[in-house]
């Protein structure tokens, strides 16, 4: 599902406009949608590169996404990596996400011999005042706060962002990130990569904006405790807008499920999410949670951020694909991303007429070729791997591909000022 929301007063016309890109969370399916999501951006839009705009903001499973656009890895190598498996400088295991938190396991487990004898002494003293809910609350602190290891999650993300000349150091990109996580004990939302947060390490910051509770334990930043940032906003679009952007693209794999309306387009669902059990009314709640905050978002978007129109995609309400898919299976990661990349291609085709003025406002057209093939694939314009090159030399070319884009763009500045005088 495409949204576009245009700014009711578009700010005066630059040489260039300013674009973000804003990037929710979702777990790993979640992930595995936007990226094929972002491959078909790639592919379809001309005039405008993914690992090029001026704003990135991530949360949760989104954050690594977003930070890799940001320090210049493309969405092609993205697949490689989570897709295809031929990246050569990286090489992703799916255990990596979902090893058991030994060491979170022994920590609890560590105080339970005290707790128990404290336990034990209060009845033996005051036996009257002991009671099924103090026993609960005393017990309580010796749950796990999360059932993976995301230490693992952070060291593969470090290996990834200081590959091939690239850097895990937020002050050391030529373009703004900003990954978001919320504060565990006052509730508040932390902007890393802001002024006061950027000394963070990249792949620290993406590690506590996707320590979901319950499968991830909270992460520990300069003495404060990180958890999943999607806890406080959904997409954190505003973080993009406050930076004077003219466009934001906004992704959200994460919409309430529409059992009714799948079952009129013939698909083969349950008759009620309750027939599914206790995970499908839990993943719906948080859906319908997630969306009702997008909804509130857009309203004040559109007052408080005038001046700047928003792209949003989303699945549709009937993608029972999306829906059913179980969040743990990686297995599932190729067919899901090639789902989205080909939802989000039907999407720019059917709402060509609204989507393609707006976008040619900023300097971008749609690929007639790419959109208007209904048999393209996720894979067809996948280039093969690069060869590996040595840091400094990958450092080096991704400098001077820096230099040539910037030589281009005040170029067509230029050019823009001298067809307005005339």
């Amino acid at each position: 599902m495409l949204v576009v929301q245009e700014a009711p007063r578009p700010q005066r016309r630059k040489p260039r406009s300013r674009i973000g890109i804003a990037i929710a969370g979702g777990g790993p399916i979640g992930g595995m949608y936007e990226l094929g999501t972002l491959r078909a951006l790639d592919d379809a839009l001309e005039g405008i590169d993914l690992t090029r705009l001026d704003v990135y903001v991530g949360v949760s499973s989104g954050s690594f996404l977003a930070a890799g656009l940001a320090n210049g890895l493309s969405t092609a190598e993205m697949c490689r990596i989570f897709i295809t498996g031929d990246s050569r400088p990286v090489r992703f295991r799916p255990e990596t996400f979902l090893r058991p938190a030994f060491l979170e396991y022994a920590r609890r487990a560590a105080a339970l011999p005290r707790a128990l004898l404290q336990w034990l002494g209060d009845v033996a003293t005051r036996p009257l005042d002991t009671n099924w809910s103090d026993l609960i609350g005393r017990f309580g602190a010796l749950i796990p706060t999360g059932l993976f290891d995301n230490e693992a999650v952070e060291r593969f993300l470090r290996h990834v962002f200081e590959a091939h000349g690239r850097s895990n150091d937020f002050r050391q990109l030529p373009r703004k990130l900003f990954v978001i996580a919320v504060d565990l004990d006052n509730g508040a939302t932390t902007r890393f990569g802001a002024r006061g947060y950027d000394h963070v390490p990249i792949s620290r910051a993406v590690q506590a904006s996707a320590a979901l509770p319950g499968l991830y334990p909270p992460v520990e930043i300069d003495g404060r405790w990180y958890v999943d940032g999607a806890l406080r906003r959904t997409l954190h679009a505003s973080v993009a807008m406050d930076e004077d952007v003219d466009l934001v693209f906004g992704l959200n794999p994460l919409v309430p499920f529409d059992a009714s309306l799948a079952q009129q387009q013939g698909r083969a669902v349950p008759r009620s999410l309750i027939d599914s059990g206790l995970p499908m009314v839990l993943s719906q709640t948080f859906r319908t949670l997630l969306k009702s905050r997008m909804q509130v978002g857009l309203e004040k978007y559109r007052t408080q951020y005038a001046g700047t129109d928003l792209v949003l995609l989303e699945p549709n309400a009937d993608d029972a694909e999306m829906f059913f898919t179980n969040i743990f299976s990686y297995d599932s990661r190729r067919t899901l991303t090639e789902h989205a990349y080909r939802s989000t291609l039907d999407d720019l085709r059917t709402r060509r007429a609204v989507i393609e003025p707006l976008l040619k406002r900023h300097g971008i057209r749609l690929r007639d070729a790419v959109i208007e093939d209904r048999q393209r694939t996720l894979l067809d314009g996948l280039e093969p791997a690069p060869p590996r090159r040595l840091r400094p030399i990958a450092r080096l070319s991704r400098a001077l591909d820096d230099l040539e884009a910037t030589i281009a763009e005040t170029r067509g500045a230029k050019r823009a000022r001298r067809r307005r005088r005339r």
